[in-house]
């Protein structure tokens, strides 16, 4: 069996847009494709680290524990043996009480895949691959304005930065955006079929990496 972690945010916790619920397992995105590799007769496991309000590299001066460089390496080390890590970042980067822009996101991006490969796994346990996923556009609505005010301004760009820091680190990447848009509902997360549709969509990418 081969085992993938997703570490992300609340994208893809699976937030209910407009709500502080979640949507089950088999509606969230890590779920549809963990399903959908298996029809393709994969021996997958997808495994979960999802914060809400997680960052790249920097911290929440609200809640804490949302830096998502800090214990990074460790959580390698738990969930070992890994075949592939998806880092689905970079929205939280772009919240109102911080100013940074994609470039910024993007360095971030590039520290937490340095970390991934530093992490010291047992003997014998493989170095991951690693697919970074860049998010749909942010274009907050009603109750996200505040949260994300100008956030569609700072991330400009994002995607593309993203892919640059990807193939300079060697690494898969995906852009969501190609797929789903943000939600309809808030304009920041993920509706149940844009969850639907991006899962589909990465089962297969991820498929043809953990063949390779």
């Amino acid at each position: 069996m081969q085992q993938i972690l997703v570490y992300a945010d609340s994208l893809s916790w699976g937030i209910i847009p407009d709500s502080r619920k979640r949507f089950a397992f088999r509606q969230r995105w890590p779920g549809v494709m963990e399903l959908e590799l298996e029809k393709l007769g994969h021996e997958v496991r997808v495994i979960e680290d999802c914060l809400n309000g997680r960052r790249t590299v920097w911290e929440d001066p609200f809640k804490p524990g949302r830096n998502g460089l800090s214990g990074l390496e460790q959580r390698i080390e738990i969930h070992s043996p890994l075949s592939l890590v998806i880092l689905f970042l970079g929205t939280n980067d772009f919240q109102s009480v911080h100013q940074y822009n994609a470039w910024h996101s993007a360095q971030g991006i590039a520290a937490l895949i340095a970390a991934i490969r530093r992490a010291p796994v047992e003997p014998g346990m493989p170095v991951p691959e690693i697919l970074v996923v860049a998010p749909p556009d942010i274009r907050p609505k009603d109750s996200m304005l505040e949260k994300f005010s100008r956030a569609d301004e700072k991330s400009a760009g994002l995607a593309e930065t993203f892919e640059n820091a990807a193939r300079q680190q060697n690494c898969r990447f995906f852009n969501a955006a190609f797929v789903t848009e943000s939600s309809k509902v808030d304009g920041v997360h993920l509706d149940e079929d844009q969850h639907a549709a991006l899962g589909k969509a990465l089962a297969s990418t991820v498929g043809e990496m953990i063949n390779a």
